[in-house]
């Protein structure tokens, strides 16, 4: 029997190479983002079923949802840096933290909630990529950082909910991607882990499917 995944955000960076570790290994795969052809072009790359759109649309998450009947992992890595250069929570703007609230936390939600069926069908396993800006007070990081701190806690309730699925909030740490780069500078993201390396860690945590709960990977 064959494998599903559904993956957002896999385009580029750490759902990009994720995807390439999963595909190697047999995953069925269904991939998502808002680039339309990088999308494309990874899902040929990869023999998978690209579905590009914004995963804070609701008619967006429905169509992902109707792709996988059947479902072994749902990976929610899509997510929004906000504004840059990252602002003091004194001057943020307040109508661009609830976009990144929506992309952050509820799009997991919704996506999670139309999901559901599928994946306690399989008994399967839930993703949410997080960060340590949830844990820790980094000057200018307090509106991404609050975002993936409610999304730890949502993950962190919906594993006492859902007893039979597993759910990792996974911390991958720092990585070398176009939004580490808008955050923090090139020169800097540059010195990050290879995502590559951080997808591999996070795929051996996929198969070993320990008891849910945070994940740090590096």
């Amino acid at each position: 029997m064959t494998n599903t995944a559904l993956i957002t955000g896999a385009s580029r960076g750490l759902g990009l190479a994720l995807a390439r570790s999963m595909a190697a290994a047999g995953w069925n795969l269904v991939l998502t983002a808002r680039g339309a052809e990088d999308l494309r072009r990874v899902a040929s790359e990869l023999g998978a079923t690209a579905i590009p759109g914004d995963v804070t649309e609701a008619a967006h998450i429905e169509r992902l949802a109707d792709a996988v009947p059947e479902l072994d992992l749902l990976v929610n890595n899509a997510g929004d840096l906000g504004v840059t250069p990252l602002p003091k929570l004194a001057g943020y703007p307040l109508e661009a933290f609830r976009v990144v609230l929506e992309t952050n936390v509820t799009a997991p939600l919704a996506l999670i909630q139309a999901t559901l069926p599928a994946l306690r069908a399989r008994r399967g396993a839930i993703v949410n990529i997080t960060s340590d800006a949830a844990t820790v007070a980094y000057e200018g990081w307090g509106g991404y950082g609050a975002t993936k701190a409610a999304l730890e806690q949502l993950s962190n309730v919906l594993s006492a909910e859902e007893p039979d699925l597993a759910v990792w909030w996974v911390d991958p740490g720092e990585m070398h991607t176009r939004m580490l780069a808008d955050a923090v500078g090139a020169e800097e993201a540059a010195q990050a882990a290879d995502p590559a390396k951080v997808a591999a860690a996070l795929y051996d945590l996929v198969r070993a499917r320990p008891a849910s709960g945070r994940v740090s990977l590096q």
